[in-house]
């Protein structure tokens, strides 16, 4: 359905909002993602949305155009708006409600590796209300 040309474009783009979009950011709201994994999710986004308008990147039109006529917004905006949705919805819950524990906690805290410690949740969070 998303590739027929004789499907308008309106209801591609609903099935876009309803359905890929939500299976593509399953999850975001909990990740500490870093910048590779949100320009993935972006590549992997505009390509959808080329195979949706017809578009390839040889007819080089660029992303905001295409973004424009499908009216959607970057998936790096939208997984912002969801964690922040999901941080205030922490905020709000009473303190004595449960937490499940992570497994990997000892797989964080390793003290071995070289380089930066990889970022936490509340780093991310951090920087996105910085950003807003």
């Amino acid at each position: 359905m998303l590739c027929d040309k004789r499907t308008p474009l309106r209801l591609k783009e609903k099935v876009y909002r309803m359905v890929v979009r939500p299976v593509l950011r399953y999850g975001a709201e909990w990740w500490p993602i870093n910048k590779s994994q949100v320009q993935r999710m972006g590549a992997v986004e505009m390509r959808m949305i080329r195979w949706i308008c017809g578009h390839t990147r040889s007819d080089r039109i660029r992303n905001g155009v295409i973004r424009g006529k499908m009216g959607v917004t970057s998936i790096a905006n939208k997984i912002r708006e969801t964690r922040l949705r999901w941080f205030s919805h922490i905020r709000r819950r009473a303190m004595d409600a449960p937490v499940r524990k992570c497994e990997n906690i000892e797989r964080l805290d390793c003290k071995s590796s070289r380089g930066r410690p990889k970022k936490n949740w509340s780093e991310v969070i951090r920087h996105n209300l910085k950003t807003l």
